[in-house]
């Protein structure tokens, strides 16, 4: 488990969640982009939250290792997100094959020719 502190708070989440969250927010960061992520975790109280990331190039994230007890809700969905849009930010867009309809028939002007 990692305690995040991020905007004077902090939040206890699972290690694989902070990870993608501190990948993901450099990556936004040197591409001058934004996002936003929902993520479960403990909060300073010890109860279960929701807390909502503003990840963009001014975002000021720390992710500290932990020894606590407590065990964090997972986060497969956000994960699962960030993870997305990191290979996206890495790699780009997939190539998709074009619907035969989308594929224009004839070149204009070469008919003339």
């Amino acid at each position: 488990m990692k305690r995040i502190s991020f905007a004077d708070r902090t939040i206890l989440i699972d290690d694989e969640t902070s990870d993608c969250l501190i990948e993901y927010a450099a990556l936004l960061g040197a591409e001058q982009s934004a996002d936003t992520v929902r993520i479960s975790g403990v909060g300073q109280d010890g109860d279960d939250i929701e807390a909502d990331f503003v990840l963009n190039a001014a975002s000021n994230l720390v992710a500290e290792s932990t020894h606590s007890a407590l065990q964090p809700p997972a986060n497969p969905d956000a994960i699962s997100y960030m993870r997305e849009k990191i290979n996206l930010l890495r790699v780009g867009p997939r190539a998709q094959p074009a619907e035969p309809e989308e594929i224009p028939h004839g070149v204009p002007g070469i008919d003339e020719i």
